[in-house]
């Protein structure tokens, strides 16, 4: 439904209650109209160069701003400068909305009578968790709603720790000196959990073996695992939790869930799942292996990127039998804020009712199904690897190819953006394009037009890629036999490579040299990038080590590698040549303007010794001029830089002309004191056959020296 019709809706509903509280229909109005404000971007320019200097920060208003200055601030921190709306989120829609006035109303909730605001927030909280059981198949389960996905775990960890330690509530820490907690996780577990356990609890020895990284714990790793708790067991350790994979991060992949519940049965240990492929347990038909997750002890769902749902909680159900310790873990609270945490996910399930959460999933899985070649889809997410049966040597081809990938997946990103496809790297089979449309599609709108135009978009591409990795080795090649030319390593570069220019620069200073060096490199960029050619021209990598040089992008189908490199470094030869005349140029004219100034001084003083002294006397001189005029015609230079000489300019005056003799073919100067004698005009004539290595200021053909 078009978000225009939530207003009404929304208004319709609230109409039974204004007589009683006609804040909450205002507060409907209000978000209403805020989410208007934020997603139009279409203001004048004028209105936002208003608000540009209020993004700088600074002391806080005495008189306060009104509410549309603050959105309207808010819009310009969001976007910034952007003009197009291509990379902003999509429309929120009905679902959105509600979301946000979810959040609104426990603001406005918190302010009531405590008695109505505690059973208001026990049915909240009561109804959300009854629903989720059910649409999860997750029976007789207790729920914990948090906005760190990461922090329902962590409750339950402290949940287990007081039920296998039962002093701990009492002696804290000191009981589990002498018996210390483990937690077992897959390293295909998304990264940093381990880590952000092992810090936040301070108590808990996390174990990831690595040969349970592999696809997902299959029967035989189980054992492994199984040797493994029994050997710390031995050594006086307490098998605490198993932390296993509905879905794992980067690929997808389902763990043996029913093996590992027999095994956390026979040590004792808490079960837990987590990953994108719980949400298919809201389908009719749901595969084995998933199934098998109502059995665990506890899962964390994230109900926001399944439903798009901006900002509501993940929940993480559990099942435990002592409520005193759900208290005292912080997995259940006497708070009302904490239950009204719920507010904004009851709110939304009741809009979106079961059918359509179940329509949502099946979207994703179908977009999924699209992409897939196999008859029967078992994970939600498609990787795409980028790979190539013939490579120059086994090392830089993982490189190549991981760069390759890199290229692709930036590619696709910007250009199907609807898509949402992402990259990922993977210990065994390195960086891959992911496609993970239960995360996105609900909050991107993905569609199956989208799909379309990236299946397309990749058809297009890899052949690129393809001929880009074969022609590596050919640019390489045809760079080093150039003497002038230096290859440039750098595997993060999706392209042919990158190149530098080397100046035959003789100047034993070194900063000189580097310096020269990049004036050259970045005008070859310059004039590389002005060409009509469909091959890319850039500075490389944004955080490249490699400075002063140039990176070329990807092959084109027709690219001839030897005409490109040779044409690289024809174009470097002309602008160091350039370079070269211009420094000469420049020491010649300082030594030409000293020889003028000299020379020039020297005739002001004969024209003084010709004239006499009276002459010089402004009120005298005058008077002697009157009665007797001084005929005198301009004295100026003419500045060779072939011959390096100072000629006269009579000629240039009676003849109207520049002499300029056919061997000439170098820049004269004309410099010509003015009358009062203090300042030089110069004349740039330039009678060259390549005039446009001459850089923009050595064109202009009048320059007054003082």
């Amino acid at each position: 439904m078009p978000s225009s019709h939530f207003s009404v809706r929304c208004t319709f509903a609230l109409e039974k209650i204004i007589i009683t509280d006609p804040i909450l229909n205002e507060m409907a109005k209000n978000i209403e109209e805020a989410m208007k404000i934020l997603e139009n971007g279409q203001r004048e320019v004028e209105e936002r160069q208003k608000y540009i200097l209020k993004d700088i920060p600074g002391p806080l208003q005495g008189c306060g701003q009104d509410v549309s200055s603050i959105l309207q601030l808010i819009q310009n921190l969001m976007y910034g400068e952007e003009k197009e709306d291509s990379q902003r989120m999509h429309g929120l829609g009905e679902r959105g909305h509600v979301t946000l006035l979810g959040h609104s109303l426990v603001a406005y909730i918190s302010g009531l009578h405590r008695e109505r605001v505690r059973r208001l927030s026990i049915r909240v909280q009561s109804d959300t968790t009854l629903w989720l059981c059910r649409i999860f198949r997750y029976e007789n389960g207790s729920a914990y709603y948090h906005d760190d996905d990461r922090e329902g775990l962590l409750r339950v960890c402290r949940l287990v720790l007081y039920s296998r330690y039962e002093d701990y509530a009492t002696e804290g820490y000191a009981v589990l000196s002498c018996r210390h907690p483990v937690i077992y996780q897959s390293s295909a577990c998304r990264p940093g959990l381990g880590h952000y356990l092992c810090i936040t609890l301070m108590c808990c020895r996390i174990v990831m073996p690595h040969h349970l990284a592999n696809a997902a714990f299959s029967l035989q790793d189980v054992s492994v695992l199984d040797r493994l708790i029994k050997d710390d067991v031995k050594s006086g350790k307490v098998p605490l939790l198993l932390i296993a994979n509905a879905g794992t991060a980067g690929a997808g992949h389902t763990d043996k869930l029913g093996n590992l519940r027999e095994l956390c049965d026979q040590h004792n240990m808490w079960l837990h799942v987590e990953g994108v492929n719980l949400a298919t347990l809201a389908l009719s038909c749901v595969t084995s292996s998933v199934l098998a997750a109502t059995r665990c002890d506890s899962m964390t769902l994230t109900l926001g990127p399944w439903l798009g749902l901006p900002a509501v909680p993940a929940v993480t159900l559990y099942r435990h039998e002592d409520p005193a310790l759900a208290l005292a873990t912080g997995l259940a609270s006497t708070q009302v804020a904490e239950k009204l945490r719920a507010l904004p996910l009851w709110m939304s399930l009741q809009n979106l009712g079961h059918d359509r959460i179940v329509k949502r999933i099946k979207h994703a899985l179908r977009l999924v199904s699209s992409l897939s070649v196999e008859d029967e889809v078992n994970s939600p997410i498609v990787l795409f690897k980028f790979s190539q049966e013939t490579s120059p040597g086994s090392t830089q081809a993982i490189s190549m190819f991981s760069t390759g990938v890199l290229q692709l997946g930036e590619q696709l990103a910007q250009q199907v953006p609807s898509s949402g496809v992402d990259l990922v790297h993977l210990e065994d089979e390195g960086s891959c394009v992911r496609f993970n449309p239960l995360m996105t599609s609900a909050l991107l709108g993905t569609q199956d037009g989208d799909v379309d135009a990236l299946m397309e978009r990749i058809g297009e591409m890899v052949p690129l890629l393809s001929l880009t990795m074969c022609l590596r080795h050919e640019f390489r090649e045809e760079v080093s036999n150039h003497s002038n030319l230096t290859y440039v390593e750098d595997l993060n570069w999706p392209g042919l490579g990158g190149i530098r220019y080397n100046p035959t620069c003789k100047d034993p200073d070194e900063s000189k040299r580097q310096l020269l060096q990049e004036k050259i490199n970045g005008d070859l960029l310059k004039n590389l990038q002005q060409l009509e050619t469909e091959v890319e021209f850039s500075t490389g990598p944004e955080f490249s080590p490699e400075k002063s040089c140039i990176f070329i992008g990807m092959a084109t189908e027709n690219l001839d590698v030897a005409k490109l490199v040779d044409a690289i470094a024809a174009m470097g030869r002309d602008i160091e040549e350039g370079s070269k005349l211009l420094d000469n140029m420049t020491e010649t004219v300082q030594r030409g303007i000293q020889e003028a100034e000299r020379q020039l001084q020297k005739a002001n003083e004969e024209k003084i010794m010709k004239e006499g002294v009276l002459r010089q006397i402004p009120v005298v001189g005058s008077v002697l001029n009157w009665f007797s005029p001084v005929q005198s015609s301009v004295n100026g230079k003419t500045f060779n830089l072939v011959a390096g000489s100072l000629d006269s300019t009579e000629s240039i005056y009676s003849m109207k002309t520049q002499p300029v003799k056919e061997t000439d073919l170098t820049p004269v100067f004309n410099i010509t004191k003015q009358s009062d004698g203090k300042c030089f005009h110069f004349t740039i004539i330039t009678p060259l056959t390549n005039p446009s290595i001459l850089p923009e200021c050595m064109r202009v053909t009048e320059v007054l020296f003082c």
